[in-house]
């Protein structure tokens, strides 16, 4: 027997077959595609860092900016991160007519969303930025990129929310092409707009946007045609109160884990801002892109066996459910583990990408090693919290996201620059010390109240 096995209407069957090939057939499309995402926002920092004269500050300005990209994010995960696994669910459970359901709920939650997002961030976007510890040096520049980049947050939350669907459907290809033809067209844009237009920052922004409404223009043309076994259709398109309610409550956990990751960004630049300056944002926007491409090719390790264990527990196919996550967390480990050593060995290689600043180089290079000194266990953190939005076990996901960013890491961020003389430096301690402490806890719950539940359910049966 494949892989999967496709009936007469094109639905992937993940029930069936090696479950370890299932995620990784799932996995690898995605954790390509998130990489390649991430390569929305970093080329443009690749870019921006290297406009003559006045690429450090720009580079700072546009590091002011990320928690309006991370918010966005995390609203349109509210939704699809949602809606995804509860689509995945239906499947498993055979009613498509309650799947499909789930995708226009979405969808219209999604547009209403987008449109009240984008009127707050353009009514307020000067107090923003001013809030989020942007300096009077930096502050023209991470305005000039807002302005631009608001106008496309419902193409943004359109692409990345309802690419959910495509996944929880098997079509990870189709999915990983969503973002591949949005950030090819952001990377051929941004120097033709930054450098041969001579739009410095803004032309990074347009170019940005345009790529999010190729994007968007992809899933749907996609979720409305032919091809897809699920579709979004018009008579669907209401947001029933029960519907949206599960899928906001189930979402809410991926909601809070960029949220809090908004939250955090922000605080971090307010400290550093005080402890260390401009230099000391840029270099935290030099290691914020670095994680992002670690962390989102991570997230599609995670959005990849999301489906498959969603499919399963909903089939009621616990064995299943639990070698999938042996296997994620064994995968998990090793490519963390993998991450760290070439981030430890070669952290000026990855700052070199981003500046030739003398003075942004030699604080980078030892804050890199500080910031990600305890990645490794970040899997843990990872596979435990996804495993539970997986399963549909929205309140145990939102209490661990809200754990780590909020319970240990906002006190550690005022404490820690006022310990041992450790000043801006402190600031980038919080990481390794908050992923410790949260992916050891958050791991350890997830194995005794499902990983052993679902043995012992398997016994009894």
């Amino acid at each position: 027997m494949g892989l999967f096995t496709m009936n007469s209407d094109r639905k992937n069957d993940f029930g069936s077959g090696d479950i370890r090939l299932a995620i990784i057939h799932m996995a690898l499309p995605m954790m390509l595609a998130e990489l390649v995402n991430v390569l929305y926002s970093v080329v443009d920092r690749v870019y921006i860092g290297h406009i003559p004269q006045v690429g450090d500050m720009a580079l700072t300005g546009l590091g002011i900016t990320i928690p309006l990209v991370t918010i966005t994010t995390a609203f349109a995960s509210l939704c699809g991160a949602g809606g995804g696994p509860l689509c995945s669910i239906a499947r498993g459970e055979g009613d498509e007519i309650k799947a499909e359901k789930i995708i226009g709920c979405t969808f219209s939650l999604l547009i209403l969303i987008g449109l009240v997002l984008t009127a707050i961030f353009l009514l307020f976007m000067d107090p923003l930025l001013r809030a989020f510890g942007a300096s009077d040096a930096s502050f023209p520049f991470a305005r000039e990129y807002a302005q631009i980049y608001v106008c496309g947050t419902l193409f943004s939350m359109l692409s990345f929310g309802m690419n959910f669907f495509i996944n929880a459907q098997g079509f990870a290809k189709m999915g990983m092409l969503t973002i591949a033809i949005g950030a090819a067209i952001n990377i051929v844009l941004d120097p033709i707009f930054i450098f041969a237009l001579n739009m410095g920052i803004a032309g990074a922004a347009i170019a940005t946007v345009i790529a999010q409404l190729c994007s968007a223009a992809w899933v749907l043309s996609f979720l409305t045609g032919k091809r897809s076994s699920l579709k979004l259709r018009r008579k669907y398109m209401k947001v029933e109160k029960r519907t949206a309610g599960a899928i906001l409550s189930l979402g809410l956990s991926g909601f809070v884990m960029k949220a809090t990751t908004g939250l955090v960004q922000i605080l971090y630049n307010i400290q550093l801002r005080i402890y260390g300056g401009d230099v000391f944002i840029g270099c935290m926007t030099i290691v914020n892109s670095i994680r992002d491409v670690i962390f989102m090719t991570f997230h599609g390790l995670t959005s990849g066996f999301q489906p498959v264990l969603g499919y399963n527990y909903g089939a009621k196919k616990y064995d299943r459910v639990r070698a999938g996550i042996r296997f994620s967390t064994f995968v998990g480990l090793g490519y963390a583990a993998a991450c760290w050593v070439v981030l430890m060995l070669f952290p000026g290689f990855f700052a070199h990408l981003f500046t030739d600043r003398q003075e942004l180089l030699a604080v980078c290079i030892p804050h890199i090693r500080i910031f990600f000194a305890a990645f490794v266990v970040k899997a843990l953190q990872m596979v435990g919290q996804y495993t539970f939005v997986a399963l549909g076990k929205s309140r145990h996901a939102v209490f661990f996201s809200l754990l780590r960013k909020v319970i240990i890491v906002v006190p550690l961020v005022f404490l820690l620059p006022r310990l041992f003389g450790l000043g801006a430096s402190g600031i980038f301690w919080t990481e390794p010390v908050a992923d410790m402490v949260s992916s050891t806890i958050c791991y350890t719950t997830m194995y005794f109240t499902l990983y052993r539940r679902m043995s012992q359910e398997e016994n009894q049966s």
